[in-house]
């Protein structure tokens, strides 16, 4: 087990209908390897003391950007699903902060371009791709204007490679997402966004943001780096040892050349 480094922070932001659990399988293995984790509840999200806050993306920056600013250091900032579009607005905002971005089967989406945007164009161009993902399988409160994934859905798109108990826990866990927290768009910029770091793990099997729309983000989205596991959408649950010796030599990569970019002490 290494020492934590007391420079290496990683802020982990989760996905809809999720919290700060979905990484706990997983926050051991990265503290082992040196990591100090961050993992966040999202406001508006069921979880946490913000749990019943509104949940908009404007929310979800300022909740996340206030905890990396609270560090003192700059951190890494990974998002997995629809987390990746609130790790991409916290780089936007914070550019300086952030070392570098990771995209845990995540939403890498360009400025101006919604989720909805991405599937319609992949199954435009392509009509027989799978794009459908978890949307079949959610129920709709129009009065409280939330989606609750529906059990069999969980099981189907989620965590349908993980050990059957913890499958079972997670989506046990899940809570109403606030379609509010769902409808988001990035503004980045190249100047700010542009210049920090990223890095997609793609998961070759995942049936959430499917295959089709990874491969999509990684073209409208050059200059990432791009490394890919073989599992479902919460490789975190699924295979986290296999996640970790694949990810963690990329986190230390970045972090070192991070280091030689910062002023030198006195």
């Amino acid at each position: 087990m290494a020492e934590r480094d007391p420079t290496k922070h990683l802020v982990l932001v989760h996905g809809a209908w999720q919290g700060r659990w979905s990484f706990a399988a997983w926050t051991p293995m990265l503290e082992a390897a040196g990591w100090h984790v961050h993992a966040v509840d999202l406001p508006g999200n069921g979880w946490g003391p913000q749990g019943h806050a509104p949940a908009s993306l404007a929310h979800y920056t300022a909740h996340v950007a206030g905890l990396v600013v609270s560090l003192g250091r700059p951190a890494v900032v990974l998002g997995h699903s629809g987390g990746g579009i609130t790790a991409s607005q916290v780089a936007e905002a914070l550019p300086d902060r952030v070392t570098a971005l990771v995209y845990l089967a995540g939403m890498m989406l360009p400025s101006g371009v919604s989720f909805v945007d991405l599937v319609h164009g992949v199954a435009t161009a392509d009509p027989g791709a799978e794009v459908a993902g978890i949307s079949p399988f959610l129920d709709h409160d129009t009065a409280a204007d939330t989606t609750t994934v529906r059990p069999e859905g969980a099981l189907a798109c989620f965590v349908q490679d993980c050990d059957p108990s913890a499958a079972r826990d997670a989506i046990a866990l899940l809570r109403p997402q606030p379609e509010s927290g769902r409808r988001m768009v990035n503004r980045l910029s190249a100047e700010r966004f542009g210049r920090v770091p990223r890095v997609y793990v793609e998961c070759t099997q995942d049936r959430s943001v499917t295959p089709p729309l990874q491969h999509e983000m990684l073209r409208l989205t050059p200059g990432t780096k791009h490394l890919s596991l073989d599992c479902g959408h919460v490789p975190q649950l699924a295979q986290p040892e296999r996640l970790t010796r694949l990810l963690v030599p990329e986190l230390d990569a970045l972090h070192a050349r991070r280091l030689l970019t910062l002023p030198p002490t006195h």
